[in-house]
């Protein structure tokens, strides 16, 4: 019984090797034409920026006060990460499993020496360090971890805390240089929208509403998400180091899934010429 349980898993793990192996091609492709583009979009300024794919380098200027949820430190965008401990082990080390994901989408400006842009990030493939992480051991995580899940209505929060969890934060501070990789659309579509936005109203002073007003008067254009675009990219990284990390994936991909195709289909043959498969 124990030997044909075995035969069942193995054969379930080469269908699995065999199945992931072009959807590891596919990846690859998609992150060599990523390389592709930085490597081939040059670097513009924002006065002189054409609308259409465009890569920009400047830095962050918040549009309106942003908190992030775990430190409460002020910030143009955030985005954290919840994770508990897998139960299932391997070697007898557990992995983590992210149970929640979340991010803010207001928009922030972006200035180099020639003028400011307006970026909206949602969709935003946006890379910067963890600043904040905290694990928990069990039996119960700080009322302020607490809290949050119950703003966000998750459910299995009571259960989760119950055993280990991970807590990460990561943000884009107020002038971080950062370059960005999207399409840039005309100053009139950006100014449109932000008005409708609760974002103005929570600069809080009159002031601080009338300096937003400035900005958007000032704003170039509008940096998007394309709809049909292959990549968004929000970076603290040097447009080498991204680069770089798209061309690892590139290769791992390219070379590493049709390998993987072939091993998971020459252990189904063999498995097959034993009487093993499925069995």
């Amino acid at each position: 019984m124990i030997g044909h349980s075995h035969d069942l898993v193995w054969s379930l793990v080469s269908v699995g090797i065999t199945v992931g192996g072009p959807v590891l091609f596919v990846a690859g492709f998609r992150a060599l034409r990523v390389r592709q583009l930085l490597e081939g979009t040059p670097t513009a300024r924002v006065r002189s920026m054409a609308m259409g794919l465009v890569e920009l380098q400047g830095r962050i200027e918040p549009r309106s006060r942003v908190s992030a949820p775990f430190s409460g430190r002020p910030c143009a965008f955030w985005e954290v990460e919840i994770a508990t401990r897998s139960s299932n082990s391997r070697n007898g080390l557990r992995s983590w499993s992210t149970v929640h994901r979340n991010r803010s989408g207001h928009p922030f400006y972006l200035r180099d020496e020639t003028g400011v842009a307006l970026v909206y990030p949602q969709g935003a493939d946006v890379r910067m360090p963890c600043a904040v992480q905290e694990e928990t051991g069990g039996l119960g995580v700080p009322d302020l971890y607490m809290e949050y899940m119950k703003a966000q209505g998750l459910g299995m929060r009571q259960i989760w805390a119950l055993g280990p969890m991970r807590f990460r934060e990561r943000t884009l501070d107020e002038g971080v240089c950062v370059f960005v990789l999207g399409r840039a659309f005309p100053r009139a579509n950006s100014v449109a929208i932000s008005w409708d936005e609760s974002s103005l109203q929570a600069t809080g002073t009159d002031a601080a509403a009338a300096h937003v007003q400035t900005l958007d008067g000032e704003v170039r254009g509008v940096i998007r998400r394309g709809p049909h675009d292959p990549a968004f990219l929000i970076s603290e990284q040097s447009e080498k180091t991204a680069a770089l990390e798209f061309g690892l994936k590139a290769f791992g991909g390219i070379v590493g899934g049709p390998l993987l195709t072939v091993f998971g289909v020459w252990c189904l043959l063999e498995m097959a010429r034993s009487g093993q498969l499925f069995h």
